[in-house]
């Protein structure tokens, strides 16, 4: 709606509307953004000094809705004018520092973007310019506001670095600062400036998560998370989950390519509430550019990245992402392969690939259809991955299909979605040379259905189903099928903008085992610049295809691990505090202990024949170690993450982020196994980036401390303490789009492991070229 006729190219618009605002943006219009009441705008937009019947104006109501108030996004806009609030304090000494700093416009946005009562600061704006109105020209105040808008909106795009939306503590979209959980989310910007090759190996350098390698670059990796088991681990991919059914090995094993991915969000600590069985330690949920439905801010974009190495070895990682007015698609194809360094038996070497393609479509105004496909191989050595024996000389291939599909509803109050997902896994480990090899295929279908309305400015609601079919064909195991049903409720209630609640609640069924409830609450408490936080909850984690049928079909077994099909799921609670402090727009501190207390874990336990549930095809004089539910473990640990993130000048810019995480485990066995008391007693990681001018440099690092271990018969250790450092340089050739890049694995060449016999390459030498390309 147009403004009075005294100033005929202004334009106002009562509510907001970002399509016209950038609209209209485009063509030089001058916009303001609120609901004012006409006065007020017709004041601001007025050439003249005065405005029309200044008595009759009330600047505490009308002006902005409660709504706008509470929003940031609208909030900083209204920050146009809280500076003058300042210029015009009862106080002298801040209008003499206003007026004599070199820099006023920063120094006021600033002084407005970290004030801690934001909304009362805007009020007393209007009241202060209504006050001094006569004492400067309103088309200067319009200018200079204008210039501070722009300060501003970078200010606040700085803190939504520190504080990024989320989707992985609530299903919904939250600030990571109410959800009352801590969440790392890294930008898939991020990934190809660091020193690594596949997902597994960035996660290990994500403060507070422990991925132990079995082999380099994808081959094959456990992840940790709060001294979790590796199947306490959730790995999600746009909303559903990966995790295999026949092992967690297979968890890190991840069917997508870093040019598709939007971010990575990791959440530490219990989340079965929401997510069901095995988020016991944590979630991993990957995001990819079209299952995001926010636009991204590069509508094209292309990366190629080729690099050799010692040990001839080849990388190749290319990818794109499109986006048109309806529809919007990425694809993506990841390659390392090397015959990789000596060891006792076969080298170590690895030939892994993914390619993947995906989808998404914007059927009309409320409805979207998104789609993925992914075929995902690796082959590699696989010496001493799960024995410590002289005679294991293990090779595996592991490929997978994965397909996924999301039909999405949204209006202004409800969200509905329907997910569906299918994965098919064949893996063939073959023991030595001399041995039959084990083939099996699991199978993985899915849905999970939701519906989230949104009550008020306070409270939202969230409401689903999930099914879920696991199978397994197997020479080895047999073949089985186990089903699960799940039903979910969660809210999100803001208190005075200052308090948020989330309670959640999950009725699990799984198989024939007894129904499983899953409460979980998360409290956070907002008093700028800190961040209070708490979380409480139960959570289980079910028995894998290994753990109930190793062994089960071979015709006879005269020794090993013997699976069991009467084990019932793990069960833990989960309690967890801690704090977030931010400093201005640069630096963000976290600290959290966390109380992990657990029964009914499933540990190797040796067993003799006699006491053999099952002894269909063992022999009397074998010795077996049966799969029972017997440890109890409980897990006490304080972890301290840093993000700091500087631009120091427009050419110079570097960003970190760090973690510190201690672990003091206790259980009821004597001897408890190694994958049940496998982690880091003290972990620090970081990964690091530096820029300035046409180079770059980052690093990622990690100093483990854990309990060492000792095999004579292969000649292997797992030393108490071991760091590795990783380093890349990269210079651009041609604006950013064309750059060479050299990096070293193990910069100081250190011998160690992370799983005893798994021996992981010393210092590795690489080079090669990239490109990356992107357009709005």
């Amino acid at each position: 709606m147009l403004a009075q006729n005294n100033w005929k190219n202004a334009l106002r618009f009562r509510r907001w509307s970002r399509k016209s605002y950038a609209s209209f943006l485009t063509i030089g219009k001058h916009i303001t953004i609120g609901r004012l009441k006409s006065i007020v705008a017709d004041t601001l937009l007025s050439k003249n000094n005065k405005p029309e019947n200044p008595s009759n104006l009330n600047p505490f109501t009308g002006i902005f809705s409660e709504k706008e108030i509470d929003d940031p996004p609208i909030l900083t806009s209204a920050w146009l004018l809280a500076p003058f609030a300042l210029i015009e304090s009862s106080k002298q000494e801040e209008r003499n520092i206003f007026l004599n700093t070199t820099n006023p416009f920063v120094y006021l946005a600033e002084s407005c973007c970290t004030s801690t009562f934001q909304p009362f600061l805007f009020l007393l704006t209007i009241k202060k310019i209504l006050k001094y109105k006569q004492q400067m020209n309103c088309k200067t105040l319009l200018k200079i506001s204008m210039l501070i808008l722009g300060y501003t909106n970078q200010t606040y795009a700085q803190i939504q670095t520190l504080d990024p939306i989320t989707v992985t503590a609530s299903l919904s979209e939250a600030r990571s600062s109410e959800t009352g959980r801590n969440i790392v989310i890294i930008s898939g910007a991020e990934i190809s400036k660091l020193p690594v090759h596949s997902l597994d190996e960035l996660l290990k350098y994500v403060p507070g998560v422990e991925v132990q390698l079995r082999g380099p670059q994808g081959s094959q990796s456990d992840i940790s998370i709060r001294g979790g088991t590796y199947q306490q681990v959730l790995v999600i991919l746009d909303g559903l989950r990966l995790n295999d059914p026949n092992t967690g090995h297979f968890s890190a094993y991840i069917p997508i390519t870093p040019a598709q991915i939007d971010r990575i969000e990791v959440l530490k600590g219990a989340s079965a509430a929401i997510y069901g069985a095995d988020a016991v330690g944590g979630v991993i949920n990957i995001i990819t550019k079209t299952f995001n439905n926010a636009q991204q801010p590069n509508k094209q974009v292309a990366i190629a990245q080729v690099g050799i190495g010692d040990f001839n070895l080849t990388n190749m990682n290319v990818g794109g992402y499109f986006q048109g007015q309806q529809f919007s698609l990425d694809g993506g194809y990841m390659s390392n392969q090397s015959i990789g360094s000596q060891q006792r038996g076969e080298n170590g070497y690895f030939y892994n690939t993914t390619g993947s393609i995906g989808l998404h479509y914007h059927i009309s105004k409320h409805w979207n259809l998104s789609a993925r496909s992914t075929y995902d191989n690796r082959n590699f050595a696989a010496q001493n991955y799960y024995t410590t024996f002289v005679s294991d000389t293990a090779t595996e291939k592991v490929s997978s299909w994965w397909y996924q599909a999301k039909l999405n509803y949204e209006n202004k109050n409800s969200h509905f979605s329907i997910h569906a997902g299918y994965k098919s896994l064949n893996d063939q480990y073959t023991y030595n040379a001399f041995s039959t090899a084990n083939k099996n295929q699991s199978s993985y279908f899915q849905t999970l259905v939701l519906f989230q309305q949104k009550i008020n400015q306070q409270l939202y609601f969230t409401a689903g189903y999930n099914f879920q079919n696991k199978g397994i064909v197997s020479n080895d195991r047999g073949n089985h099928q186990i089903q699960q049903h799940a039903l979910l409720a969660s809210a999100q209630y803001k208190i005075f903008n200052y308090l948020n609640l989330m309670p959640s609640t999950r009725i699990e069924f799984i198989g024939n085992n007894n129904v499983e409830i899953l409460p979980q609450i998360n409290v956070s408490w907002h008093l700028h610049p800190f961040q209070i936080r708490a979380s409480g909850g139960r959570s289980i984690r079910d028995a894998d295809f290994t753990e109930r049928y190793n062994n089960y079909n071979k015709p006879l077994v005269t020794g090993g691990s013997i699976g069991d099909p009467y084990l019932v799921p793990e069960v833990a609670w989960s309690y967890e505090a801690g704090a977030d402090w931010f400093y201005g727009t640069q630096l963000k501190l976290s600290a959290t202990f966390f109380q992990r207390f657990q029964s009914k874990l499933i540990d190797w336990v040796s067993t003799p024949y006699i006491d053999m549930p099952r002894k269909d095809n063992l022999t009397s004089t074998g010795s077996y170690a049966l799969a029972t539910n017997i440890a109890e473990v409980n897990t006490t640990g304080t972890e301290m993450d840093m993000q700091y993130t500087k631009a120091i000048s427009s050419k110079q810019k570097f960003k970190l982020n760090a973690g510190l995480l201690w672990l003091h485990s206790t259980s009821s066995e004597n001897n408890p196994s190694f994958y049940i008391s496998s982690h880091a007693n003290f972990l620090a990681n970081f990964n690091l980036q530096y820029q300035i001018g046409k180079v770059s440099v980052s690093f990622t690092g990690i100093y483990k401390n854990r309990k060492p271990q000792q095999a004579t018969a292969i000649d292997a250790t797992v030393s108490e303490t071991y760091f590795v450092l990783n380093g890349r340089t990269t210079y651009s050739i041609w604006r950013n789009y064309f750059n060479a890049f050299v990096q070293v694995d193990n910069l100081f060449n250190q011998s160690y492991s992370d799983l005893l016999g798994a021996k992981m390459p010393r210092r590795w030498l690489q080079g090669g070229i990239s490109i990356n390309w992107a357009k709005k």
